[in-house]
């Protein structure tokens, strides 16, 4: 048992990332089951489907999980009102200012980890009162830090700045990633790419099998001038690209990426116009699998990783 497993109460240090169009109550229900913290992605969701999505898990689960909020979102405080009613235990917070809602959540007993990019931001979140930080890599898919810092940088350097619990995320889709993750000062992992590739999750067929076509290389950090995200090279991709090289004018990227991209690719499964949100790891994906494999996969790979090498 370590800090995060102690945290949270569960079997795993493992977090499903709570990603958009992926992360509805089938996947976070699987992953609670399975030992780990199993997140609702309320980013994607209008606040009445949220409320649905929080009774099914509820109903298919007796085990912890929690919910993934982006600050940024409009209709933040009906988000917050609806967690509070429904007696949700546990919150992640990201994009946003932590101090808004961590006492607020706090006060109601609920547990709050806060998702940065930067040592900086990890220090910001201690001092707004936050039970761990998640420290993402630039590896990750879907919005990212400006900062471009990998985590084999990151996580050192956050352990270094805050002493709550630290979750490490971004390009970790294997056990021994994950041991790695551990070894560099982390107490548990966040995991988004490898469970948006399973049975459970909400997202579409089309861009599920997509996932485990893709190699090194066919994904890209992007949108820096709006909200850096990670993204498929696919044609809306490079009709962005297009824009950078005649200018980066933020009006015209605005314009280009409209209203409900994101919808129309990952859950629509349009893959050619869609916004494709995926991390690197990607490229080391190369089946669609149920979470309970998922989890089988990554205590072997994680207990089969050496790290008795000596110099």
């Amino acid at each position: 048992m370590n800090r995060i497993t102690q945290l949270f109460n569960i079997k795993y240090p493992i977090i499903q990332g709570g990603m958009i169009w992926h992360s509805g109550w089938k996947l976070a229900s699987a992953v609670s089951n399975n030992g780990g913290l199993g997140l609702i992605g309320s980013a994607s969701m209008y606040p009445d489907i949220l409320r649905e999505n929080i009774r099914k898990c509820k109903a298919a689960t007796d085990k912890p999980f929690g919910v993934n909020i982006a600050l940024l979102y409009p209709n933040i405080d009906e988000i917050i009102n609806i967690i509070l009613e429904e007696g949700v235990n546990i919150v992640f917070t990201s994009a946003g200012n932590p101090k808004t809602y961590t006492e607020t959540l706090k006060k109601e007993g609920i547990k709050v980890a806060h998702v940065v990019a930067s040592s900086k931001f990890a220090v910001k979140c201690q001092d707004a009162g936050v039970d761990a930080v998640v420290a993402e890599g630039f590896e990750a898919g879907g919005h990212n830090g400006r900062e471009e810092t990998t985590t084999l940088c990151l996580i050192p350097n956050v352990k270094k700045h805050i002493g709550v619990p630290l979750i490490a995320a971004g390009g970790i889709g294997l056990g021994s990633q994950m041991k790695a993750a551990m070894i560099l000062g982390a107490d548990g992992v966040q995991i988004g790419s490898r469970f948006a590739a399973t049975f459970e999750a909400s997202s579409h067929e089309n861009f599920k099998n997509k996932i485990v076509e893709l190699n090194e290389g066919d994904t890209q950090l992007t949108l820096k001038e709006l909200a850096p995200v990670r993204l498929v090279k696919n044609k809306f991709y490079h009709n962005l690209e297009s824009l950078y090289e005649s200018g980066r004018n933020v009006e015209a990227l605005k314009e280009t990426l409209g209203r409900a991209r994101a919808k129309l690719g990952m859950f629509e499964g349009n893959l050619t116009e869609g916004e494709l949100e995926i991390g690197q790891v990607s490229a080391l994906i190369d089946e669609i699998l149920p979470v309970e494999k998922v989890f089988e996969n990554l205590i072997k790979e994680f207990n089969e990783a050496k790290v008795d090498l000596t110099l």
